[in-house]
């Protein structure tokens, strides 16, 4: 039997985020009415990133991703289910989910500007001019050559992406995916904040094993830096000792 909480979590969210009643588990899946649009979406964002390329896909507009795929027969237009669903990613309330982070960006047009950010070199990805970027100097400086700039400035079609890809990968769990990725909307990548690792390191430096690197217990010992995500963190984010918080 459904609780009233349950209940109204339930008909406050759309058919596209309907709850899977079927099972006993309380996470919100993608409704399978909306698997083909979900998974379309998807491959489009992907093929957008193929044509724009790793680096510019990381600061992209929504505005000029629409323009892409419209000009562009190896992305192909988005359909308007497709923008209905994107459109519901970005501005759901991700509290029925699980997560309680702040929203970074009120509108899916907000644009981040070129003359805000640099390119790190060797790496694809960027960060704000100002405290961003002078931490990160700093840390290479601390800490040594080998950290490195493993994610950066993400702007909202970025953070879509990776969103709808976890999304993906947990098979339509959203509430999974919500507790492992901020929702586009509400990163900190959108406005300052930025991820590190160990060189060679690969997929773990996004794991609990970045904590057993030198690396990290250097990191530790920096004043002028923090971490965004600790264990049992308000924001209902998993641990992330690689998310680097701009205080």
């Amino acid at each position: 039997m459904i609780n009233r909480r349950s209940f109204l979590a339930l008909t406050a969210i759309s058919p596209i985020f309907a709850k899977d009643i079927i099972t006993t588990s309380s996470d919100i899946y993608v409704d399978k009415k909306d698997w083909d649009t979900f998974v379309s979406s998807l491959k489009r964002l992907k093929r957008l990133r193929r044509y724009v390329g790793f680096g510019n896909f990381n600061t992209i507009s929504f505005s000029s991703a629409l323009y892409y795929a419209r000009n562009y027969s190896a992305i192909g237009a988005f359909t308007k289910k497709e923008l209905e669903l994107l459109d519901k990613l970005f501005y759901e309330d991700p509290v029925q989910y699980g997560f309680y982070g702040k929203r970074t960006s009120n509108n899916i047009t907000d644009k981040i500007k070129r003359k805000d950010v640099v390119k790190i070199s060797g790496t694809g990805h960027y960060l704000y001019k100002g405290k961003p970027l002078e931490d990160y100097k700093r840390i290479l400086k601390d800490v040594g050559n080998d950290i490195v700039l493993t994610s950066g400035v993400r702007g909202i079609v970025k953070q879509m992406s990776l969103y709808m890809k976890k999304i993906y990968k947990l098979n339509g769990n959203i509430t999974q995916a919500s507790y492992s990725l901020a929702p586009p909307g509400f990163t900190y990548h959108a406005i300052s904040d930025f991820d590190v690792g160990k060189k060679g390191f690969g997929h773990a430096n996004f794991t609990k094993r970045f904590t057993t690197t030198n690396e990290y217990k250097d990191l530790k010992k920096l004043e002028y830096i923090s971490m965004r995500y600790t264990v049992n963190n308000k924001e209902g984010v998993r641990y992330e000792p690689w998310h680097i918080k701009i205080i």
